[in-house]
């Protein structure tokens, strides 16, 4: 009764009552650059799945030529020109991002499902249990992605394409989940020892509910960061193999192969919008991801919660003053 008192009092007075999602969300709504990357972020999603849903549904041939539009500068009617062999390069340079972002997603969620199952049974357990896990990622760490790729490459040389490209991003996923689990680890045993995870255990809940609801959800934004980050490496990583032709072949198109044509000194020179939409697009998308990142990591920074509730309580002071003078 007394908590509702003061709750209702608090209503009345004019402070809101927030979750801890919500004040996440608040934080980072008010963090200018974050907002941005979001922005920018969904708006090149949007633009790549619109290409690739026009892509698809209406029979457009990628591999058609017309070598009597062969290497056209951007104008009204190709806004981003066209390649060599005639083909429309708006298209091609948006249709590349789909490749990258089925990629980043795969691989980061091959990296987070590990990351957090291993880090949170080496931080609950601790012992010989987290010296073995934290060992065996150690060892992980230490294998080399970029041999391993073009190992990959060479044994499954007849298997298509897609599937060589998904999986050795699969397995770039499984080798770059180490550092999320050290991270999740200490953060896990600063909490195992809180009053909360005390009240589990004398409530008797499964050690697999204690880790999955309850210290899991509080480590929660933490991989929301990790995995912004992974996200970014992963793409970065597909586009380092296309432009090594290890990825996806001719004609479907993906950043690091449209990229890779600024490997030729002509076509830099003279054809510079072959490398220079794709560069960007590329560039656009990992600046956002990480401009996201950057906002989750300041909006769960204990200094900006603080932060945060100093800004409200100045911001509620000035509404007061306000209406005060409103009122005389």
């Amino acid at each position: 009764m007394k908590i509702f008192k003061k709750r209702s009092k608090m209503v009345a007075n004019g402070d809101n009552i927030e979750t801890p999602t919500q004040m996440l969300v608040n934080r980072f709504k008010s963090n200018r650059l974050g907002v941005i990357g979001l922005i920018m972020f969904i708006s090149i999603f949007l633009v790549i799945i619109g290409v690739w849903a026009y892509v698809n549904f209406t029979g457009y041939n990628l591999a058609a030529l017309d070598f009597n539009q062969k290497y056209l500068p951007p104008n009204f009617q190709h806004w981003f020109g066209t390649d060599k062999y005639g083909r429309d390069f708006l298209v091609r340079a948006f249709l590349g991002g789909t490749i990258s972002l089925q990629v980043g997603f795969l691989t980061t969620f091959v990296a987070i499902s590990i990351g957090v199952i291993i880090g949170g049974i080496a931080g609950y357990y601790g012992g010989k249990v987290d010296m073995i896990l934290m060992r065996f990622g150690e060892i992980v760490s230490a294998i080399p992605f970029l041999p391993i790729a073009i190992t990959i490459a060479v044994i499954m040389a007849k298997s298509p394409a897609k599937t060589r490209l998904f999986t050795t991003m699969t397995l770039l996923g499984a080798i770059a989940w180490t550092d999320l689990a050290r991270m999740v680890r200490g953060q896990i045993l600063s909490l195992r020892e809180q009053e909360f995870m005390v009240a589990t255990r004398a409530l008797g809940i499964k050690s697999r509910d204690q880790i999955l609801k309850h210290l899991i959800p509080n480590v929660f934004a933490f991989v929301i960061v990790a995995a912004t980050n992974s996200f970014a490496g992963a793409i970065l990583s597909e586009a380092t193999l296309s432009f090594l032709g290890l990825s996806v072949s001719e004609p479907v198109p993906t950043w690091g192969s449209l990229v890779e044509s600024a490997s030729n000194m002509v076509t830099m020179q003279h054809y510079w919008w072959l490398w220079i939409f794709p560069g960007l697009l590329l560039l656009f998308l990992i600046m956002s991801v990480n401009l996201i990142g950057e906002g989750v990591r300041d909006a769960v920074d204990p200094k900006a919660n603080v932060k945060y509730v100093e800004q409200k309580k100045a911001s509620r002071f000035k509404g007061l003053l306000k209406n005060k003078k409103v009122a005389e």
